[in-house]
């Protein structure tokens, strides 16, 4: 079978935000999701969203210069190394996935400034001893870093392996750096079956974690405010309006001590 028949989450966000870098597999796929939960899309987009605000925060307000994006995705608008760079450019970033068609668009993802550095590891996030290995070869994990995990914990499909992985990750990272995560949840049934239907289509299962799930991957550190929120309510820049993501979508930003 080849890539282009097996649909994948990265090229189903990237239909769901509008782009075009995905095959008809993927779009069958999440059409079918929007068809049987049209919030899909507002929830792959507020994921951008909060992660512009996140970014921005932990560079202008924070310091951080180090980012480890893990399931990055497809490069579309406003990538973490635009984001980061854009305030200052020196900082330097790693992307991690396991989607083919992502490291065919690595040189898109490496266009970062002259001042800092971008990479590209073709890796799975079941496997964090390889993803802080390859990071070493632009990161200095002696030193702060932001890990960025937007849309990728459902793709662990056990929780305690989720917490063991974001655990290992933290472990390895220096004191100081923080976990930047964002998650659709169990909290809407709707959604909860259109995640059904994408996996008997042949679409990558992702688990939907619920409240405390989520609160979990924040084990041992400190929460920023205002804590695990529906994204939209996670600093927001003007009025939240109603949307699916207000009910479905958690995400946080916390410290290592």
């Amino acid at each position: 079978m080849v890539v282009s028949d097996v649909p994948h989450s990265a090229r189903m966000w990237d239909f769901w935000l509008g782009g075009k870098d995905n095959y008809e597999a993927d779009r069958r796929a999440g059409e079918q999701a929007r068809e049987a939960y049209p919030g899909i899309v507002d929830i792959a987009r507020t994921s951008r969203a909060m992660l512009d605000r996140v970014v921005r925060h932990l560079v202008v307000d924070v310091g951080i210069r180090q980012f480890l994006d893990v399931g990055t995705g497809l490069p579309t608008a406003a990538n973490t190394h635009e984001i980061a760079q854009r305030a200052a450019p020196e900082c330097r970033i790693v992307y991690v996935d396991n989607d083919p068609l992502v490291l065919t668009h690595a040189r898109t993802l490496l266009a970062g400034t002259p001042e800092g550095a971008t990479d590209y590891i073709h890796a799975d996030a079941n496997d964090p001893v390889a993803i802080l290995e390859g990071a070493e070869r632009t990161l200095d994990l002696s030193r702060p870093v932001g890990l960025i995990m937007f849309g990728i914990v459902g793709h662990i499909l056990e929780h305690d392996d989720a917490v063991s992985i974001i655990g290992t990750l933290t472990s390895r990272l220096a004191s100081g750096s923080y976990l930047a995560l964002y998650t659709g949840t169990d909290a809407d049934p709707d959604l909860v079956e259109a995640e059904r239907r994408v996996g008997e289509h042949g679409g990558v299962p992702y688990r939907l974690p619920n409240t405390a799930q989520v609160e979990e991957y924040f084990s041992g550190l400190e929460l920023v405010e205002p804590g695990v929120v529906p994204g939209p309510q996670w600093r927001p820049e003007g009025p939240v309006k109603d949307s699916a993501a207000n009910v479905t979508s958690l995400g946080g930003l916390a410290r290592k001590p």
